[in-house]
């Protein structure tokens, strides 16, 4: 059921540096919306955003994942000027606290993704609609030469949670990714991460079933990324909130990582990196 042993490491070429995944990674989320489902993650003004940066370098974030369009199911749709304009504020503070650090961006727009990289440097791009929404992506992605995260959903944020009918999921959204993967390639994206996407356009049954099988997204080949942060897979199931999901966060990242996780996207960064630390000694050979 779950990969229990050390598997062959990737790497990924995060602006130009080759980034070893021998240990997975923890991606901190910053949120600069006003209506992420999580209300502790929602950072506006300047010092709240600096104050989170602050917090996920500070307890160990590898890549900060910085987000101004809200995913969750029935989301504002926003317009590309004002994701733009929320975004450039988070990253200018980013880059003047960090100029270093390793950004990723949470953008489904080509021209967004194209913008961020050039005037910020931002090395991924994390795309929750797998280049469905903007036809241009997967083409700007490879003309940019940086890293990109492909994830599975249906439909829109708004319309994802009228899609989750599958004949069968697992079989379907491996088909989903080969074919995306392969027109990837052919445009020149070398650096290519999966997302299952769990919570987009499924069933609270259809996100446990992924994690039961989560390894045979592993065997893929490529870099393997979950977000399950106190999602509603955690939160519905023991009747509980958001704010009081991060012992069942804790709990599903270490089943993510035995089921070949490479990277944790997450809202909790310490208890993560914790997670991370005891499951890769638990794991390592002897």
């Amino acid at each position: 059921m779950f990969r229990r042993t050390p598997k062959e490491p990737l790497t990924l070429n995060l602006g130009g540096e080759l980034v070893s995944l021998s240990r997975p990674l923890v991606m901190g989320i910053l949120n600069v919306t006003p209506d992420s489902f999580y209300s502790g993650s929602r950072t506006q003004d300047k010092e709240e955003i600096a104050n989170r940066v602050n917090t996920i370098v500070s307890e160990g974030a590898d890549i900060i994942d910085i987000g101004a369009y809200s995913s969750r199911p029935n989301a504002e749709d926003i317009s590309p000027e004002v994701e733009m304009k929320r975004l450039s504020t988070g990253l200018d503070i980013v880059r003047k606290l960090y100029p270093e650090a390793k950004v990723s961006v949470d953008t489904f727009r080509a021209d967004i993704a194209s913008r961020c990289v050039k005037e910020y440097g931002v090395q991924m791009i994390n795309d929750i609609s797998g280049g469905t929404l903007d036809n241009r992506m997967f083409e700007t992605v490879g003309e940019l030469k940086v890293a990109y995260v492909l994830m599975h959903m249906r439909g829109t944020p708004q319309t994802m949670m009228q899609q989750t009918r599958y004949e069968q999921i697992i079989p379907e959204m491996l088909y989903y990714f080969a074919e995306r993967i392969a027109r990837l390639e052919s445009l020149g994206v070398n650096d290519i991460v999966i997302d299952p996407g769990f919570g987009f356009g499924k069933t609270l049954d259809d996100n446990y079933q992924l994690m039961n099988r989560l390894d045979e997204f592993a065997r893929i080949g490529l870099p393997l990324l979950v977000g399950i942060s106190r999602k509603s897979m955690i939160y519905k199931l023991l009747d509980k909130t958001p704010e009081e999901s991060l012992n069942g966060t804790s709990v599903l990242n270490t089943l993510a990582l035995l089921g070949g996780a490479d990277i944790l996207r997450v809202h909790d960064v310490k208890e993560a990196v914790e997670t991370v630390k005891i499951v890769s000694k638990t794991i390592q050979p002897l």
